[in-house]
């Protein structure tokens, strides 16, 4: 599936989405979407600052993998926002910011669903 149409399904599917975007290998947003509707949290710096967190996180996680297994996905909730990402098949991951209180599981759920072999 292609990235740009992953990411605007998802932010059609699950309305307490607020952000969806592709992080690659290189630690380069692929892609971004933001909900029309939802107000930004972070400057376009502060975007870059926090997929960089996201990226450092997720290749350190890797010196682990041949131990525990590839990671699926991760939820760190703060209390303005809640961020999931979820590995693809292809490699990348899928980048989503919800609202507080949001069911993620259920978010989990419905956004695999749209992931082919998921």
């Amino acid at each position: 599936m292609d990235h740009n149409e992953l990411c605007q399904k998802v932010l059609d599917l699950v309305s307490e989405v607020r952000f969806s975007g592709i992080l690659n290998s290189r630690g380069d947003l692929a892609v971004g979407k933001n909900r029309e509707d939802s107000g930004k949290l972070l400057s376009e710096d502060e975007v870059k600052m926090s997929v960089h967190y996201t990226f450092q996180r997720w290749t350190s996680i890797q010196n682990l993998a041949h131990k525990i297994g590839k990671e699926k996905t991760n939820i760190t909730e703060f209390e303005k926002v809640t961020l999931i990402s979820v590995l693809l098949n292809d490699g990348n991951l899928l980048l989503l910011s919800s609202e507080p209180g949001a069911n993620y599981m259920e978010i989990i759920s419905k956004v695999k669903q749209l992931i082919p072999d998921q």
